[in-house]
């Protein structure tokens, strides 16, 4: 059994990246866990700074707890052993610490005891993307902890509109998703906040429509690309290669 955990900045970011590899991991029967940094909803508000302090949280109201349930719906959609949230504050990421936010991933991930990470591409436009990604990968270095494999995901709407300049997002490998699919868009389906008519391309067309391209990248009906941002082949591994 392998115990994988999705380190993602925003609920719904679990679903749209690797949602239908959590769901093939769960079904192979995996222990597999989510860990969402951000509340997500605060960021869409026009509201003024109170003057909270930096390791402050957004979570709180009728509205969060509308979206903690949505995130357990999408969880059990996807067939996960657990899922955390820190509800830090949305799109504001950068007002943290680097090193707060890699403590508090680092306390997950030393709970959890993961082999296999999937973090956001660290060059998506937008910053609590990026230091989600920064964060995973402080909290999953060599020697304090486990880890095997950190891998890479997409986010619609994110990784798409990154600035000229930044880090482009290449997959290497890919996971095919064929038979989760329709599990990946049940749970997005949970979301209902979060969802747009397509064309946005967080809609369920759309997501369809990546999955697909991506099938055709890999020569699979369907499937999700991953970049390797670090990776460790165990003794014995078949043919040398990874065993998730």
């Amino acid at each position: 059994m392998t115990t994988v955990l999705a380190i993602v900045a925003h609920p719904d970011d679990e679903v749209i990246g690797p949602g239908g590899t959590l769901a093939g991991h769960a079904r192979a029967g995996d222990d597999v866990h989510v860990l969402i940094l951000a509340e997500g909803k605060s960021s869409r508000e026009a509201v003024a700074a109170t003057g909270d302090d930096d390791t402050g949280d957004g979570s709180g109201g009728a509205e969060a707890d509308a979206s903690r349930a949505e995130t357990a719906a999408a969880a059990a959609a996807l067939g996960l052993a657990g899922w955390r949230r820190l509800d830090l504050r949305d799109n504001r990421l950068d007002t943290y610490p680097l090193l707060y936010l890699a403590q508090r991933v680092g306390d997950v991930v030393e709970e959890v005891d993961p082999d296999v990470v999937y973090a956001h591409h660290p060059g998506d436009l937008n910053v609590d993307h990026e230091l989600a990604a920064r964060a995973a990968l402080i909290a999953c270095r060599p020697h304090v902890s486990g880890v095997r494999w950190v891998l890479a995901f997409p986010t619609l709407s994110a990784t798409d509109a990154g600035y000229a300049g930044r880090p482009p997002f290449v997959p290497a490998v890919y996971s095919d998703i064929g038979e989760t699919l329709e599990a990946k868009l049940d749970a997005m389906r949970c979301y209902g906040s979060e969802l747009r008519p397509f064309p946005h391309p967080r809609s369920l067309a759309a997501m369809r429509a990546q999955a697909e391209l991506s099938g055709a990248h890999a020569g699979v009906a369907a499937a999700e690309g991953f970049s390797v941002l670090r990776g460790t082949w165990p003794p014995g591994a078949p043919g040398g290669g990874p065993t998730w």
